[in-house]
């Protein structure tokens, strides 16, 4: 994905923010504790809890929902070589995020797995 990404949280009875929308992969997802929003970190007002230098990775899909192993199988090579990673799902894929200083060793460790990693 083009972008770098910021994963930010508001509180939970927070209106969506204009700023959340835009170029680039957006995920809204509010629970009973926050509203999570990750976008174009760009985008983010200074002083909104985040974490910036996320970049993303989509699956090539899409994947019917009963299709088992999708995540697990991109998921396992990277818990075994220590990469931590924002998993959020669309209707039709899955899209990974890590930290932009772990973005070589994903696509190694991807490729490794038996994986195609392919620019976006």
């Amino acid at each position: 994905m083009p972008h770098l990404y910021a994963v930010s949280r508001l509180a939970p009875d927070a209106a969506i923010p204009a700023w959340a929308d835009g170029e680039g992969f957006v995920s809204i997802s509010r629970s009973a504790d926050e509203l999570s929003i990750l976008c174009a970190a760009e985008r983010v007002p200074q002083g909104t809890q985040s974490e910036a230098g996320w970049c993303g990775f989509s699956f090539v899909g899409p994947f019917a929902f009963d299709e088992t192993g999708i995540a697990a199988a991109v998921l396992e090579p990277l818990a075994a070589a220590g990469i931590g990673v924002f998993l959020v799902s669309s209707f039709d894929t899955d899209h990974l995020f890590v930290k932009i200083e772990n973005a070589g060793r994903t696509s190694e460790a991807l490729t490794a797995a038996g994986h195609v990693v392919a620019p976006g």
